[in-house]
C-alpha cells in the first residue's frame, strides 16, 4: 500500500479522496492554484504544493508541475479525481515515465475510451449495442451531410473528444446541419483542442442510465449496479439516483453483464462507468465510458456500503477485488442533488462569492460531500458546484422524502444557488412518480423568479453574518477573500452594492 498520495484536483472531490486516505493511514498531498491557496482541501491535507495562477491551464492542467510536486513530496501515487486531467493519456504516460502510480486505468484503455468514435468502434466489435451512427469523425460539411442522410433525422452531432455536454448539437433537418456542424466543430476545438465531430441517431426522450464497473489487474471485473442520471440540463446532470426506478431486473442484469463484457474487451483496470441511453422499450445503447470516478459515485456507495475511492487505491496498488459479482448486494435507494453557485432564474449564470452563511443539512442517512466551509469564497475560475447532497432510504419514497427535507434544511447566504430549483425538481410529479426521461428539465420551460422575494431578509441576515464573520479569529476579511479569488471582477458587483459589501 502507498505511504503518500497526491490528489491532482480541488474542491469536494479532493476533500472526498483525503477522507479515505486518512482512514487508510496514507499521507495526503494537496495541490492548489493561487486562488485556492486557502481552500478547504488545502486545509485538510498533510502537505500542499501551489501549482500556479488561478487559470486551470497554468495550474491544475500542468502535468509537469503535478509530476514535480509528487516527486518533491515523495508521493508514490496520484489520484486525479474527476474532471481536469482525470482521463488524460498525457498524465498517465508522464506518471509511468516518472515511476509514479496513476490511480486510474492504463494508457491503452484511456486511448480507446478517450475518443468517442474509437470507443464506439471498440464496443461494436465487443458486441456491445451502440447508438446507430458513425464510428468515425466527419471530414467536412459534405461528409456530415452524407452521414446524417444514412443515419436518418433527427441526428445528434457530438465532439469525438467531448464530454460534459460541450460540442453537442441536436439537428432535426438538413437545412440546419451545416451551421450546427460549424458551431459544433468550433466549440469542440476550443474545449478539447480537437475539432473532430461525428453524428449519431438522436433517441428522443431516452433515459440516461449508467453502470458502475470495477476491474483489477488480475483480470477480474464486476458491476456495482446502475444509476439513473436522466435529470439533466444542457447534458449536465443535476440529480442522480440508484437504483433506477421502473427498470426490469432483466434489463438491469443485461446492462451489468454487457458493462463487464466491455471492460474485459479493453483490459480495463480501476473504476469506470458505462453510460447508456435506454428507450421506452428498455432497449439500451452504449453512449460513452467515463474512465474515472464519477461525480455521482456517492449513491452507489450508499446502496452497496462500499468505499469506491478505497477500492480505486487498492486496485492501483495491485490488490485484487475483495469480492465476486455474486457477493455484491444492493440495499435500499439513494438520491443525490448537485448544489451550484448559480442563479437558476437568470439563465443559470454562475454566482461566485463569499459563503457568509453555509449550514449543510444533517441527520440519519444524509450525506453531504462539499469543498467549502462557512466563510470560504466560491471562486469564479472553476466549476461552481458547492456540494452534493445525498440521502438514503429503504425504498425510493423514503429516500425522496429525506433528500427533499435535506435540501430544504440547507442554509446558504452571500450568494445565490440552485437550492429552490432542486426543490422544484424533487417535487415535480414526473420525478416523484419515477417515470421521467432526459426531457424532464427541457419540458419545464423558462423559470420565472418567484414573486415573493426574500432579498430584504437575506440582506439583513447577510450583513449580520458579515459582522460576525469578521470577528472570527484566523479568518480573512471578506474583501480580502474576494481579492484573492478574483471574485471582485466576476460580474457580481451589483450584488455587492445591493448588500453593502
Amino acid at each position: 500500500m502507498f505511504r503518500k498520495v497526491l490528489i491532482a484536483n480541488r474542491g469536494e472531490i479532493a476533500c472526498r479522496v483525503i477522507r479515505t486516505l486518512r482512514e487508510l493511514g496514507i499521507g495526503a498531498v494537496a495541490v492548489a492554484s493561487e486562488a485556492d491557496a486557502r481552500a478547504k482541501h488545502v486545509r485538510m491535507a498533510d502537505e500542499v504544493r501551489i501549482l500556479g495562477p488561478a487559470a486551470s491551464r497554468e495550474s491544475y492542467l500542468r502535468v509537469d508541475r503535478l509530476i514535480a510536486a509528487a516527486k518533491e513530496t515523495g508521493a508514490e501515487a496520484i489520484h486525479p479525481g474527476y474532471g481536469f486531467l482525470s482521463e488524460s493519456e498525457v498524465l498517465r504516460d508522464a506518471c509511468d515515465a516518472a515511476g509514479i502510480v496513476l490511480i486510474g486505468p492504463p494508457s491503452h484503455a484511456l486511448a480507446v475510451m478517450g475518443n468517442k468514435t474509437r470507443a464506439r468502434e471498440a464496443m461494436k466489435n465487443a458486441g456491445v449495442p451502440i447508438v446507430p451512427g458513425a464510428t468515425r469523425a466527419a471530414r467536412d460539411t459534405a461528409d456530415i451531410i452524407e452521414m446524417a442522410r444514412e443515419i436518418g433525422y433527427p441526428v445528434l452531432l457530438k465532439a469525438a473528444s467531448g464530454g460534459g455536454g460541450k460540442g453537442m448539437r441536436l439537428v432535426e433537418r438538413e437545412a440546419d446541419l451545416a451551421a450546427a456542424f460549424e458551431s459544433c466543430t468550433r466549440e469542440a476545438a476550443s474545449a478539447f483542442s480537437d475539432s473532430s465531430v461525428y453524428a449519431e441517431r438522436a433517441i428522443i426522450k431516452p433515459r440516461h442510465i449508467e453502470i458502475q464497473v470495477f476491474a483489477d489487474q488480475q483480470g477480474n471485473a464486476v458491476y456495482l449496479f446502475e444509476r439513473e442520471c436522466s435529470v439533466q440540463r444542457r447534458h449536465q446532470k443535476v440529480i442522480e439516483e440508484a437504483p433506477a426506478a421502473h427498470l426490469s431486473d432483466t434489463t438491469r442484469r443485461k446492462m451489468g453483464e454487457v458493462a463487464v463484457q466491455a471492460c474485459k474487451a479493453i483490459h480495463y483496470e480501476g473504476a469506470g462507468t458505462l453510460e447508456c441511453l435506454v428507450d421506452q422499450d428498455e432497449n439500451f445503447y452504449f453512449l460513452e465510458m467515463n474512465t474515472r470516478l464519477q461525480v455521482e459515485h456517492a449513491v452507489t456507495e450508499m446502496i452497496t456500503g462500499l468505499d469506491l475511492v478505497r477500492l480505486q487505491i487498492q486496485v492501483a496498488a495491485g490488490q485484487p477485488l475483495p469480492f465476486a459479482q455474486e457477493q455484491l448486494e444492493r440495499r435500499g435507494h439513494a438520491i443525490e442533488c448537485r448544489l451550484y453557485a448559480e442563479d437558476p432564474y437568470d439563465n443559470f449564470i454562475p454566482y461566485p462569492g463569499p459563503l457568509l452563511r453555509y449550514r449543510p443539512p444533517m441527520g440519519p442517512n444524509v450525506r453531504v460531500d462539499d469543498g467549502f466551509d462557512e466563510g470560504d469564497v466560491v471562486p469564479r475560475f472553476y466549476d461552481p458546484m458547492i456540494a452534493k447532497i445525498a440521502a438514503w432510504g429503504p425504498d425510493r419514497a423514503s429516500a425522496l422524502a429525506k433528500v427533499r427535507a435535506a435540501v430544504r434544511e440547507l442554509r446558504v447566504l452571500g450568494i445565490r444557488t440552485n437550492q429552490r430549483y432542486l426543490d422544484t425538481l424533487l417535487t415535480h410529479p414526473d420525478f416523484v412518480a419515477g417515470r421521467y426521461s432526459t426531457a424532464l428539465i427541457p419540458s419545464m420551460g423558462t423559470l420565472e423568479r418567484p414573486e415573493a422575494s426574500d432579498d430584504t431578509v437575506a440582506q439583513s441576515l447577510a450583513l449580520a453574518a458579515l459582522l460576525e464573520h469578521r470577528k472570527v479569529a484566523g479568518r480573512r476579511p471578506v474583501a480580502a477573500a474576494q481579492q484573492a479569488s478574483g471574485w471582485g471582477q466576476a460580474g457580481r458587483a451589483e450584488s455587492l452594492r445591493r448588500w453593502g459589501l
